[in-house]
């Protein structure tokens, strides 16, 4: 359930585009076809799927204050945080670069069609943003982050998939001249990002106990409780 639940908050909830408009780049320059859209999505996946994880284990044995004590008892005091930003984008790197060479062997066309875009992949914020959130949201196990990795790929995937589809549309409709391109682009983009705000009630709901009093009851009661208090600390200090 927790996988489960870790999986569709990524997806829509915390979506990387529409929540928090990481890997803007990419996804405005890339996404004027289809078959160019779905090539870098499933790079994004790929290098968000194994970067995840593996720095979630840098993070884990390395980085964090104490986490050097499987090295000995007098590494216990060491902390290497500050070296986090610099072995997460070399991972990243690292995954990227084998991104290219099975791209360009494998795919020329893609290869070409991307550009200069597949290697930026190695300083997109979305990737980034992934180690970065599954360090900042403590995720507890290699499993979860692997899931976060994953399902954080499928968020940006579904979200350049979908723009380049819409794209391929409105080149035939009749949009105002000044909205043309990278205009219109940015209003739909606003637009799907409020879509994608309805699921955050997805998650949320149903767990919290149901109130047996109005708020402002409780309050009153809180309220008079204190009241009696300072009256009886008052008459005490009197006497």
């Amino acid at each position: 359930m927790e996988h489960l639940e870790l999986f569709f908050k990524s997806v829509f909830v915390d979506n990387m585009v529409f929540a928090y408009f990481l890997g803007m780049c990419s996804y405005l320059a890339v996404s004027k076809k289809v078959s160019t859209a779905v090539g870098l999505g499933a790079a994004v996946i790929f290098v968000l799927t194994v970067t995840v994880p593996l720095n979630w284990l840098l993070d884990t044995y390395i980085l964090q204050e104490g986490a050097l004590t499987w090295l000995g008892p007098q590494f216990a005091d060491y902390d290497l945080g500050f070296l986090s930003f610099i072995l997460f984008i070399a991972t990243i790197a690292t995954m990227v670069q084998l991104v290219e060479i099975v791209v360009e062997r494998f795919s020329p066309a893609l290869y070409n069609s991307l550009g200069i875009f597949l290697p930026l992949i190695a300083v997109n914020c979305a990737i980034l943003g992934g180690s970065l959130f599954m360090q900042s949201r403590e995720i507890e196990s290699f499993s979860l982050a692997l899931n976060y990795g994953f399902s954080s790929g499928i968020g940006w995937f579904l979200a350049i998939l979908a723009i380049a589809a819409i794209r391929e549309k409105i080149r035939y409709s009749n949009v105002p001249a000044p909205l043309r391109g990278l205009g219109i682009t940015f209003i739909i983009t606003g637009l799907m990002a409020i879509g994608f705000m309805s699921f955050g009630g997805m998650l949320t709901g149903g767990d919290e106990p149901v109130e047996t009093e109005p708020k402002s009851a409780v309050i009153k009661e809180k309220i008079e409780k204190e009241s009696e208090t300072v009256e009886t600390a008052v008459s005490e200090i009197k006497n």
